[in-house]
């Protein structure tokens, strides 16, 4: 990374066949997509992306066509997430190969670390990548909360560049943004629904699955935001919620979010609506409040002049 990564960087749906394989032109109609929103980067293999549902083969397949289809118009940051070390290196070093820009680590899951071990699993990690390190606090998935002291602690390591917050705890973004001192540490907010409010607290951007589907509005959005634009942040705000109410609530599972993301993302024409193991793709009943819920988005979107409409991306 030769400066510092600011703006939407959606953490890209992984498309998939019917057999759980990667749908290789999909992926490229969806990075198309999202080049032609505007975004400032994209995230592969992240929790929206279902990579710990992924077969290590499809995980790397994911990154070759990734930064194939990126052509270096946008950064490609990998997540290398893993119960194993090993495995995490040997996915960030294919990454290097391919010509990913930066790699992401959410703390191990299972074991319960503590945050001294914490602090030494990620200075050891970073030592040993070939790639600059973003950190990824996940604690609602991982059980492991990465304190604001340990963020800090670790923010002095030099192949240690930024953090991604998905706590939603802006408490906590704000002891980050005042405790960090370099300037050239990035700090994203994954709910989208805060974005705004954390780049005016001082953040660099979002994280944002809804950018997916609508990548001008949570463009716009940042650019509202940074540029304290309020009347236009205002409106902007109210159609990512309206995103987040009616696309990532329907029904009472726990994957209601990926089920209403790709499931919205199929009716777009982006890519098929399945899902990794174990989870399902929504039934028919629920497409069809998918996509009633998708045309009042649109209607609400054209409102204040965002078209809704992707055609001519796919």
């Amino acid at each position: 990374m030769t400066q510092k990564l600011k703006g939407i960087i959606p953490p890209l749906l992984t498309p998939l066949t019917d057999d759980f394989n990667l749908d290789v032109l999909a992926l490229h109609r969806l990075i198309e997509h999202l080049v032609q929103g505007g975004v400032h980067g994209v995230f592969i293999l992240g929790t929206t992306g279902e990579a710990t549902g992924l077969k290590y083969d499809v995980r790397q397949e994911i990154i070759k066509e990734t930064c194939s289809a990126a052509k270096d118009r946008i950064p490609v940051m990998v997540g290398i997430t893993d119960t194993s070390v090993g495995e995490s290196l040997k996915l960030a070093n294919f990454a290097k190969e391919h010509g990913a820009k930066a790699v992401v680590a959410a703390p191990p899951y299972y074991f319960n670390l503590g945050q001294q071990e914490l602090s030494e699993y990620y200075e050891d990690l970073a030592t040993c990548l070939p790639l600059p390190l973003y950190l990824y606090n996940m604690p609602g998935l991982t059980k492991v909360h990465i304190d604001a002291n340990t963020a800090i602690k670790l923010s002095k390591n030099p192949n240690i560049i930024g953090l991604k917050d998905s706590s939603a705890n802006t408490v906590y973004f704000q002891s980050l943004i005042h405790g960090i001192q370099r300037e050239d540490f990035g700090l994203f907010v994954g709910p989208e629904e805060i974005t705004a409010e954390t780049v005016l607290m001082g953040g660099d951007g979002g994280v944002n699955g809804g950018a997916n589907l609508f990548p001008r509005l949570y463009v716009e959005l940042y650019q509202a935001s940074l540029s304290r634009d309020f009347p236009r942040m205002v409106q902007l705000q109210k159609q990512v919620m309206e995103v987040a109410r009616m696309l990532y609530n329907i029904g009472k599972y726990g994957s209601s979010y990926l089920k209403g993301l790709k499931g919205a993302a199929s009716l777009l024409g982006l890519c098929n609506p399945y899902l990794a193991p174990p989870f399902k793709h929504f039934k028919e009943a629920e497409m069809e409040t998918i996509s009633k819920n998708l045309d009042t988005i649109k209607i609400n979107m054209e409102k204040i002049g965002l078209s809704g409409n992707t055609e001519h991306y796919v």
